[in-house]
């Protein structure tokens, strides 16, 4: 699939529904616990309202979405930003569409004024950590001399 033929376009409080189903979607599919479509959708509207968030769909469908969080920074002048989530839907994986939604969203980023992006994915997904290391992220393991971290949560 060519870049100039993919549609990538930054959602609007408008499109929270289609935001809540896909983001549940993707949540089903890893098996990890979600709230249901209507209320992620009611809980983004502010969010992105606020430009404390924005999604990006890709796709006529649309067939992906990359979800980014702004985060004030204590280490630099610019933003961070926190990619949240990535997906795009089984039937169009591996045609670039990840790759094009991680291109705009590292776009919008710097547009906004971030200057730099983290991001966590889980150890066996491999699709996702060579997009990511592909596009010049890195595991702190991987670091000479860099310190193993781990990501901890715990529900409050």
């Amino acid at each position: 699939m060519k870049a100039a033929d993919l549609q990538i376009r930054r959602a609007t409080s408008d499109d929270a529904p289609v935001f809540g189903r896909m983001l549940q979607a993707f949540n089903d599919e890893f098996e990890s616990e979600s709230p249901d479509a209507d209320s992620i959708a009611r809980r983004a509207v502010p969010l992105l309202e606020r430009g404390e968030i924005d999604v990006l769909f890709v796709g006529a469908g649309p067939d992906g979405f990359a979800q980014i969080r702004f985060l004030d920074s204590l280490y630099s002048d610019g933003f961070g930003v926190w990619l949240e989530e990535l997906y795009v839907v089984p039937a169009k994986r591996g045609t670039g569409l990840g790759r094009a939604l991680l291109d705009a969203a590292m776009a919008l980023s710097r547009e906004r004024g971030a200057d730099h992006m983290s991001l966590t994915t889980s150890v066996d997904d491999t699709a996702a950590r060579a997009l990511y290391e592909q596009n010049g992220f890195t595991n702190q393991e991987d670091v000479p001399g860099g310190p193993s971290m781990l990501y901890y949560e715990r529900a409050l």
